[in-house]
């Protein structure tokens, strides 16, 4: 179910940026720049600057890192999810944290 559910919200998104004509990345980097302005969304400047940060990676890397740091999943359930080897799991999930890292502490 939560394959399906992950699989449907990227062929809405994928949908939505071809209708706009733009890329995947140019959504996502317009859906963040909107958390700026909307009222009920509450984050400090780290806050915002991770979400910018996510935008950035490849689709894969940011998969697996939303559900091991914010779903709290283990390697195992997101193999099931993703139909991908545990191994290769570990190792999107710590190229994208050093992507993360490389990207939060540059300055601006």
């Amino acid at each position: 179910m939560y394959r399906n559910a992950t699989n449907e919200a990227l062929t809405i998104l994928k949908q939505k940026s071809r209708k706009l004509g733009i890329s995947d990345n140019e959504l996502q980097e317009s859906l963040v720049e909107n958390l700026e302005s909307d009222v009920y969304f509450e984050c400090d400047a780290i806050q915002l600057k991770l979400q910018k940060a996510l935008t950035k990676l490849p689709e894969k890397q940011k998969l697996v890192f939303n559900m091991k740091y914010f779903q709290e999943m283990k390697y195992e359930e997101i193999s099931e999810v993703l139909e991908t080897s545990v191994g290769g799991l570990k190792a999107s999930y710590h190229l994208a944290v050093k992507k993360l890292q490389t990207y939060l502490t540059a300055s601006d």
